[in-house]
């Protein structure tokens, strides 16, 4: 009988996976539910979404945010699974569900600020960091991004697209119902909170690609893993004037390296030719493992 091939790499537990998903669903919805309740509400800065919806009617008729949140998020959850037809799983139920639980528990919190401005930067903020967490966690908390799903499907829109609609909707509902003001502060909200979403997810450390194409390619590339300690992939290009082939070395390091890196190849070969590029995320050995 075949033996089964043993896995060569290292895969975490599927029961410790499934864990740390759950607790990052579970803790990045409550860091979304409390910044909700102590930054945008008091402050009215509804930046979009069902918590954006919530605070306008709140505003209006003084309904609780809590229920509003249930109302919108339930219904938007079966209505994906109905008419999208796919299984959005169990934790992005858990979200849709546990978030609004935790804004009703925590409403009688006393407001960290009452500045409208303090209130869309920090609680932009820390609802960029719990949706990159519950986003990490490979779920989601329901919402307007499945209304989005709905909109892209049946119009043909970019998802892109149909989340802006809405929630620029949202905002100009904000200006209308509070004042112009409070609608400026909900884009700084906004804008804010898809920004710390990318940091969660990407990172801080920033990385450069560079490409170099010298005709001292042994010497630039010994002088990089002696100095620089980076790995080096050697690719063949075409010069489109010549015709003819040429080295291009390709070398990805920390910011931090990318000084050190340059000064190496202008010692080396003055006349080299180098393009750099930002490196947003970068997997592998000496960078990040996941």
């Amino acid at each position: 009988m075949k033996k089964k091939q043993e896995r060569t790499y290292n895969e975490p537990h599927p029961v410790l996976s499934a864990i740390r998903d759950y607790l990052g669903v579970l803790i990045g919805s409550a860091i979304v539910a409390i910044s909700f309740n102590v930054l945008l509400l008091p402050n009215e800065v509804a930046s979009g979404g069902v918590s954006g919806i919530s605070t306008i009617l709140k505003g209006l008729f003084e309904w609780k945010p809590a229920f509003v949140q249930w109302t919108f998020n339930i219904p938007l959850f079966i209505a994906g699974v109905l008419l999208l037809g796919r299984n959005f799983g169990i934790k992005t139920a858990v979200g849709t569900i546990f978030l609004p639980f935790v804004v009703f528990l925590t409403e009688t919190w006393e407001p960290w600020t009452l500045n409208p401005l303090l209130g869309a930067l920090f609680g932009g903020i820390m609802v960029g960091l719990g949706l990159g967490i519950v986003f990490r966690a490979k779920a989601s908390t329901g919402g307007t991004d499945l209304a989005a799903q709905i909109i892209t499907k049946y119009t043909g829109l970019s998802l892109g697209t149909s989340i802006a609609l809405i929630d620029g909707f949202i905002v100009l509902a904000a200006a209308f119902v509070f004042n112009i003001e409070n609608g400026l502060y909900a884009l700084i909200g906004l804008f804010v909170t898809t920004k710390t979403i990318d940091l969660v997810q990407v990172g801080f450390g920033r990385s450069k690609l560079v490409y170099i194409i010298t005709t001292k390619q042994v010497e630039i590339r010994d002088a990089i893993y002696e100095e620089v300690d980076r790995g080096v992939t050697k690719l063949t290009a075409t010069g489109g004037y010549t015709d003819t082939e040429k080295p291009l070395l390709m070398v990805v390091v920390h910011q931090t390296e990318f000084t050190r890196l340059k000064q190496l190849v202008k010692l080396i070969d003055p006349s080299a030719f180098v393009i750099v590029s930002d490196a947003s995320e970068v997997l592998g050995e000496g960078f990040k493992r996941s």
